[in-house]
């Protein structure tokens, strides 16, 4: 696993972001990486000729960019998985458009966490090739939603799936999964856990032990018998319940087994448990040794979610009121129970952390990108038609459009922030600025070192 390896020095170092409309401000101090590295001639500087400079959208010394944890985080939700991936591939575009044409997001992440769909993201994002590349181009996680949503949740005529709906609650769950399970395993192979080319988290649910199980680059490191295949833990994950059946993983005894299914049902965001897992392990490792008190602002937070119908308002208490247990797994194309657990612990997280970075005075290290306007269609999990994904591509690169928006914590809805003046789209090509930027830091004083221990 070649992820970097996260320090308790690089958690205590604070910087503190600019928002977009004190950018304009004349007082804030400029910075250059040409500046940092005498090599480097200021003609040749990138960042100077990109109208969203990094050096214009920070107060931040080199040493605090350079020790940025930084996170990026992929909701659940079948389908719509095809969201985030749209998303990511406008991100990794930027980033091959500052670094070259084999810059890879898992190349400027510290931690990319994913639960249910987001888990088969992050296996696509972080498995290695033959040259220890990631496996996939970002690029193609839309095509691969494009390609192969029909086979994993493949479409009856309406009579037919009429009658397969209501019989399925009696004759189990609605999919095999034999199609899901061949192509991850066609596509990750023996890969494991350990392998990943940066850390990654991954939550599951266990129906024997009745709790989460979160597997992690990090829980392997101080435990070997987590080092799954990464096909099982995609598998895992993404077992919806009445969708797809469970999953078990076996171990050396029974007793030890992982009995897996949707990590959805524990942790739809996983945002905040990749945060813990970051803090865990720095914590562990410094048993005895006296640390200080973790500084949040040193994180930086992307977290993407796969859309939601909240604006529409299909369900009302009279009507919920009549539903027995039927009504409550299928209401049309959609599992009523299903989508509010997904909903409901999805904005818990994005609340909790709204709420968490702004008290530490450090609400631009977190972004979330979230569509709450889904039409019916567009929010199933597993509506797999042409026109439907393409529906969601659209609503994709729709959000890029929209203007960064911020949770209310006392409504739930979601409201633009900086007077709409800055889009998603800005926000994230100013992100890939600095991921670059920090990239270039940490290359330039690994270089610095080798050269000298090497002279040494």
């Amino acid at each position: 696993m070649q992820g970097l390896t996260i320090t308790s020095m690089a958690l205590n170092c604070g910087i503190r972001w600019k928002s977009p409309l004190q950018v304009r401000s004349k007082s804030v101090t400029s910075f250059c990486v040409c500046s940092q590295m005498p090599q480097l001639q200021r003609s040749h500087c990138q960042y100077s000729k990109q109208t969203l400079k990094p050096c214009s959208s920070l107060q931040i010394s080199p040493s605090d960019c350079e020790n940025l944890i930084t996170i990026l985080s992929i909701d659940g939700g079948g389908v719509r998985g095809i969201i985030p991936g749209t998303i990511i591939g406008f991100l990794e575009s930027e980033l091959q458009r500052l670094d070259g044409d084999d810059a890879r997001i898992a190349d400027y992440f510290d931690v990319i966490a994913g639960t249910s769909t987001g888990g088969l993201v992050t296996a696509m994002l972080t498995a290695p090739n033959e040259n220890n590349r990631p496996l996939f181009v970002a690029s193609e996680i839309k095509d691969f939603y494009l390609e192969h949503s029909p086979k994993i949740f493949p479409r009856d005529s309406f009579p037919l799936r009429c009658l397969k709906n209501a019989l399925r609650f009696f004759s189990g769950p609605k999919y095999d999964g034999k199609y899901l399970h061949r192509i991850l395993m066609e596509k990750l192979g023996d890969t494991r856990l350990h392998q990943t080319v940066t850390n990654v988290v991954v939550p599951t649910f266990d129906v024997r032990r009745l709790q989460p199980t979160i597997f992690s680059s990090f829980k392997v490191k101080r435990d070997p018998s987590w080092d799954v295949l990464l096909s099982d833990l995609c598998i895992g994950t993404s077992a919806a319940p009445t969708f797809f059946p469970a999953h078990q993983i076996k171990r050396k005894t029974p007793l030890e087994h992982f009995n897996l299914i949707d990590g959805s049902i524990a942790a739809n965001n996983p945002a905040l448990i990749a945060i813990g897992e970051v803090v865990k392990d720095v914590i562990q490792r410094n048993q005895g040794v006296s640390v200080k008190p973790i500084d949040y602002s040193k994180f930086m937070v992307i977290s993407l979610g796969t859309g939601s119908p909240k604006e529409e308002g299909k369900h009302d208490a009279p009507k919920v009121a009549k539903w027995g247990a039927l009504g409550w797994l299928t209401d049309g194309d959609s599992n009523p129970i299903i989508d509010v657990f997904m909903q409901s612990g999805a904005d818990m997280v994005d609340i909790h952390l709204s709420n968490f970075f702004q008290a530490h005075e450090s609400e631009n290290n977190y972004l979330r990108i979230q569509d709450d306007k889904l039409r019916e269609s567009e929010s199933s999990l597993d509506i797999s038609t042409e026109d439907n994904l393409k529906n969601l591509v659209n609503v994709a690169e729709g959000l890029l459009k929209k203007p960064v928006s911020r949770v209310n914590v006392d409504t739930g809805e979601l409201e633009p922030m900086y007077n709409n003046e800055w889009t998603n789209e800005q926000a994230l090509t100013r992100l890939a600025q600095i991921l670059s930027l920090r990239k270039k830091l940490r290359n330039h004083n690994a270089r610095s070192l080798g050269e000298a221990v090497a002279y040494n």
